[in-house]
């Protein structure tokens, strides 16, 4: 179900702002409770609120709709290098010969 989907993204993005769902809930105007619905995927905000959420998260909506979107692998691919680019050295090549072994099978 796309909500559930949603839902653990926006899940993600709060844990990773280190807040709890009652923090975020008052950083932007809300209940826990309802920051809980939404994160169970149990109910999907109106568009005002899904802004505020998202806002809130300091992230974009590309972030948020990765997982459902069909045109979102620009942002995927970006963040995974961005993420990529914080590993050392070793990991970095490790990773990247695994990448290309995939990418040649794929292809080849």
């Amino acid at each position: 179900m796309i909500d559930k989907r949603i839902g653990k993204r926006i899940k993600q993005c709060r844990e990773r702002l280190g807040m709890t769902q009652e923090e975020f809930a008052e950083r932007i105007g809300l209940t826990a409770n309802y920051i809980s619905t939404v994160e169970r995927g149990a109910s999907f905000p109106r568009c005002e609120k899904l802004i505020d959420i998202i806002n809130g998260l300091e992230t974009s909506a590309d972030a948020i709709f990765c997982d459902v979107i069909i045109h979102s692998n620009d942002y995927q691919a970006s963040r995974l290098s961005n993420e990529l680019k914080t590993l050392p050295p070793d990991e970095q090549k490790r990773i990247l010969q695994v990448l290309e072994l995939m990418i040649h099978t794929n292809t080849g």
